[in-house]
This record gives C-alpha cells, structure tokens and sequence, in this order.
C-alpha cells in the first residue's frame, strides 16, 4: 500500500503520510523478518505503529510548512489513528497515545495569518481533474507528458479506471493528453487566479458526525466536526443530533450517523433542521470508517453539491469491518454461532465465526483483500 501511494503521486514529498506509510511498512516487514517467517499479527502491528509513531513525530522537521505551522502532517496523523485501532482490535493493548502538542488558534484572523504565510506564491493557473479510461501502459505516457506541464500531479486508479489532478497553466494540454492516453470524463477544470482576485462569499459550512468513543471524537474534531458521542447502549436521540447542528453556527450541514440502525433517526433530525433553515445533507454512513473517508475528502470551499456526492462516493466505496463476540447461540450468514465465538463482520454481515481474536481478524482481513 506504501508502495502504491508512492506511485500515485508524481513527485512523493517527505515529510508526508507517505513518509508515515513507508515507515510503517518497513518498521512490519523487519519485525516480521526478525521472527523467521513466524506469524505474529500482535506483533507485526505495535512494529508498525511504532514506525509511524516515530516518523509521525519527524514531519514538521521534514517540510516546512509543518514546522513553521507548529504541527504534524495530518494524514500521517489519520493514518497512525487506524494503526492504532488495528493495535487494540488484535491486541487488546492501547498504544501509546501520540502527544496532541499542536498550536490552537482562537481568533479565526490568527489562522488566516498562519495559512497565508505557509501558502506559497505564484504557481500554475488552472486545477485539472478527471477520470480516465485508460490501459496501463497509456497511463505510464500519460505521467510523463502531464510532469512536464505542471506540478502536483496525482495519477491514482487501475484495471482501466483513473483519476488525474494536476495544477497547470496550460488546461487544455492536460486535457488534450487525457484524450491521446484513453477517454477522459467528468473533467474539472479551476481557475485559481480568478478566484483569487475575486474571492466568493464564504459559505458557512459544518459537519455533524456521530462517533462511539472518545479517541474518535477527537480525531474528527480536528478534521473540523462537530461530534456527538454515542456510548454504547446509549445512541443519541434526533433531538440530539438537532442541537449539534444548532450548535455548528452553520448555514449548511453534512450529516454523518456513522451507524446503519440511526439512519430514521438521523433523517429525523435532518428534516427538523431544515425547518429551521438549515440546508441539511444527510450521508448514510454505516460506520465510523466510512465517516473518516467521507470527511478526509471534505472541502468546505466547492459547492455543497459536489461536495456532499464527493463525501457520499468516498464512504461508499470504503469497506468495513469489526469484531464481536457472540452473547448466544445464532444463526448467521457464516453458519450457526455458539456464546463466546469471535465473530467477524464484513459490511455489517456475520463472515467469519472463530475461536481466536486474532485469527478470525487475519480471515477478515483475507477476505476483504480476496
């Protein structure tokens, strides 16, 4: 996975979730070579989080930007969360926490200054995006030719299907190789400059997510939720959900329930809020994996439309899985289960019915890479 981000992106930059990525991966594969080929899942993932942990830690000495902000880099930062979760699913152990020692501003104009003064100067005109149908070695030309017109390019994708971006100053070069390499299609095309000199309203935006502890609560909150904790047992009531979006100040609010069984009381509370005037978008989110997707491709500067199919698309398209353990006898999409069985649910369905923690996750997780 390490691996592939790295070509996805033209010009990898240190410093990055790519660099907590590789270390990650390489931290596992030592560990795993230093047991001779033994299978120790436990054992595998504290290397890895121990890995991004550390190269976490090296971002803002790495870029820049980073240290001049006074902060890690916030995908790194995403990414060492989910080592960490994968750490206690397979463990039981809680890894030690990254210290949350990052500069908070109060005043919004103090955050303008700092984003100023981080932003670089000048630059290409235009943002490039599209989809392209393309075979691999198109797509190999593609890279080339598109380096060479401008700066971060990002070519992600593959079996035929990819997605392009690109800053140029020449937008319809981007295009034209886009149609030399395959056919291209819902292509963007931005103006930077134009936006610069005429900066349009800012339209106060929000997103209201539901999430089941507090390590979560914190992470989207970061990101820029609003959060509603819901602690087990204890879903929160549409009333609840009202009063986060009342309390997000926002004219426009994405919902995120992150849990199938609040979908009618999610929309419940949408329908409410819009009543009140609040342009309300409800995503169905099923859990809290598929909400961090939808808020890691959040952009609160496009249109709310596009903006909410963007989130909508990324949490559909993220799959999920967990691990309980079965209170009594069942019968389920695996076959029938006994009190105490592991259970392993993949999209919300019972897959794999084990004895043991950390095989029934390695079946998951072979399963969901199958």
């Amino acid at each position: 996975a390490a691996a592939l981000a790295r070509e996805a992106v033209a010009h990898p930059v240190e410093g990055t979730i790519l660099s907590v990525a590789s270390a990650a991966a390489d931290a596992a594969e030592r560990n795993a070579a230093e047991r001779s080929g033994a299978v120790d899942a436990g054992a595998t993932v504290r290397a890895a989080y121990a890995g991004a942990r550390a190269a976490l830690a090296a971002t803002p000495d790495q870029l820049p930007v980073l240290g001049r902000a006074g902060v890690v880099d916030a995908g790194g930062r995403g990414l060492l969360a989910v080592l960490g979760a994968l750490v206690r699913s397979l463990t039981g152990e809680t890894p030690a926490a990254f210290p949350m020692g990052h500069r908070r501003y109060e005043d919004p104009a103090a955050v303008a200054s700092a984003v100023e003064s981080c932003a670089p100067e000048g630059g290409p005109a235009f943002e490039v995006i599209y989809l392209l149908e393309a075979d691999d070695t198109s797509v190999a030309r593609l890279r080339a030719r598109l380096d060479g017109l401008g700066d971060s390019l990002v070519v992600v994708g593959g079996d035929g299907l990819w997605n392009v971006h690109i800053h140029v100053d020449d937008a319809g070069a981007a295009v034209e190789a886009g149609v030399e390499a395959g056919r291209p299609y819902r292509i963007r095309i931005t103006h930077f400059g134009a936006a610069a000199e005429e900066p349009p309203e800012r339209v106060q935006r929000a997103v209201v997510a539901v999430v089941p502890g507090e390590g979560l609560a914190g992470l989207c909150a970061e990101a820029g939720a609003t959060t509603v904790l819901a602690r087990p047992g204890e879903p929160p009531a549409s009333g609840e959900l009202v009063e986060a979006i009342r309390r997000a100040h926002a004219r426009e609010v994405v919902l995120l329930p992150n849990d199938a069984a609040l979908r009618h009381t999610a929309a419940a509370a949408a329908e409410q809020a819009r009543t009140e005037g609040v342009r309300v978008a409800l995503i169905p989110t099923r859990a809290a994996v598929q909400g961090i997707a939808a808020l890691a491709v959040h952009q609160p500067d496009r249109r709310f439309d596009e903006d909410v199919v963007a989130m909508t698309t990324a949490a559909g398209a993220t799959r999920y899985a967990e691990l309980a353990v079965a209170e009594r006898q069942s019968w389920t999409m695996a076959g029938i289960c006994q009190a105490g069985d592991v259970l392993g649910l993949i999209d919300g369905d019972v897959a794999v019915i084990g004895a043991d923690l950390a095989a029934t996750a390695e079946a998951v997780l072979s399963r969901m890479l199958a």
